[in-house]
């Protein structure tokens, strides 16, 4: 499995976890606080998260596809973004478990003429 693979799904994975814990601070705000400016808060950073959870489950079901993982355990991955840190933790096992079987290129060498 290439490097990048592995890079961009660790990527979305804490802009996903980040924007909703993001989201659920604004939720909180808006409707336990109820603090003036929350509305639209929670409305922007939960249209953010929508469009961008579904680029990392494609990340997401592009690297488990590629690691070969069973359904179970790529249900597990692709719903980490729906549970406030959770994408965190799973980030951190999935990237321990594949670290090892990422192929990074190797360099050649410039040929002198």
């Amino acid at each position: 499995m290439k490097s990048s693979v592995l890079t961009r799904y660790r990527v979305m994975a804490y802009v996903t976890g980040v924007l909703l814990i993001a989201l659920t601070l604004g939720v909180i705000a808006k409707y336990v606080l109820d603090i003036n400016g929350a509305g639209t808060f929670t409305t922007a950073v939960g249209f953010a998260h929508g469009w961008l959870y579904v680029v990392y489950l494609i990340f997401a079901f592009d690297l488990c596809n590629k690691a070969k993982w069973p359904l179970g355990r790529m249900a597990w991955v692709l719903l980490a973004g729906t549970v406030p840190t959770a994408a965190f933790f799973v980030e951190r096992r999935v990237t321990r478990e594949l670290a090892p079987k990422v192929v990074h290129p190797e360099k050649s060498e410039p040929v002198n003429a």
